[in-house]
């Protein structure tokens, strides 16, 4: 009996283990059988090739798709020199007070105290900036020099653009595009060299170089600003026709007399019917002639009324108030 028992016992110990080593045993075919499938079949790398790093890979890739983003040795030059022509000196101006001011003290007296914030010193402050641009601009308080937050002028841009069912290859003229709160975006969006202005204060003009068109990246597309304040259009030269010619809340600031010598002057440069001028706010620069001499007027000089239009603004509530001009019919 006792052998018999201490038989049946060691039998029982072998029927409950050999369940859990064919378990072992599987399970360990399994992760092997795994481990060499993914060791002979290793997943596609977009790993960078021929010892080039990640971060060179991707300065490539940005380069190969849209080319150089810094701005140029050549970039530096021509924003100088555009402010060399237009004879624009930042010292002989001081920041007014716009309409909506916002307090930006603090800022200015900390450039100020350590050129910058870099806290570079002595000589050494003066060798690390290519256009360094003066505090009161930095502090943005040109920003608030015109009666509408500054994000408006994504809105007149939108209105425009689609209105005149604008392309990046067309040309376009800002009348007083002061420190491109609209301008910004015209540029971004057109082919190089195709938006011109013509701007009479000293100190927008200087906010638009040396801050608005480096701080946007913009400077490679060469827009011509011009300062005058006698609708002179010589010098943004000839053999083009405009696509569309604008003037943002200046005209009501203008004697009528020099409104209307500015609309001769630029009915020439204005595409045939396909071209538009749009006038904001008012044109009481037409209705104080009085709805027919108002006509004949625009008549004679080859333009036509077209329309009244309002625009939303798509971030605070207001409304633009647009009038729309053209060529007369052939």
């Amino acid at each position: 009996m006792a052998l018999s028992s201490s038989s049946s016992s060691s039998l029982k110990g072998i029927v409950v283990t050999v369940p859990v080593l064919l378990l072992s045993a599987t399970a360990a075919a399994i992760f092997f059988l795994f481990l060499f499938s993914s060791i002979s079949s290793p997943p596609p790398c977009s790993c960078p090739t021929n010892g080039e790093s990640t971060v060179e890979s991707t300065v490539s890739a940005v380069r190969s798709g849209g080319g150089r983003i810094s701005a140029t040795r050549e970039d530096v030059e021509w924003v100088k020199s555009q402010i060399h022509e237009n004879g624009l000196h930042m010292q002989d101006n001081v920041l007014r007070k716009g309409i909506n001011p916002r307090t930006r003290a603090q800022q200015l007296q900390d450039l100020i105290e350590f050129k910058g914030i870099s806290h570079y010193e002595g000589e050494e402050a003066n060798n690390h900036t290519a256009l360094p641009c003066p505090g009161e601009l930095l502090v943005e308080q040109h920003h608030s020099n015109y009666g509408e937050p500054w994000a408006g002028g994504r809105d007149v841009f939108e209105f425009l653009a689609e209105s005149t069912q604008l392309s990046p290859n067309s040309r376009v003229l800002e009348i007083g595009c002061g420190t491109l709160r609209v301008g910004l975006h015209f540029i971004r969006y057109l082919d190089p060299q195709h938006f011109h202005c013509l701007e009479r204060d000293e100190l927008s003009l200087m906010a638009a170089f040396r801050y608005e068109l480096p701080s946007q990246g913009l400077l490679h597309k060469r827009p011509l600003i011009v300062r005058g304040e006698d609708m002179d259009f010589s010098r943004f030269g000839s053999g083009f026709m405009y696509d569309l010619i604008y003037a943002s809340a200046v005209f009501l600031h203008m004697p009528d007399k020099l409104v209307w010598f500015g609309l001769e002057r630029l009915v020439g440069r204005l595409k045939p019917l396909e071209g538009r001028i749009f006038v904001s706010h008012n044109m009481k620069f037409c209705s104080r002639l009085g709805g027919d001499e108002c006509t004949k007027r625009l008549k004679s000089i080859g333009l036509e009324y077209v329309e009244k239009s309002t625009h939303d603004s798509l971030l605070f509530n207001h409304y633009d108030i647009w009038f729309e001009f053209r060529q007369t019919k052939a």
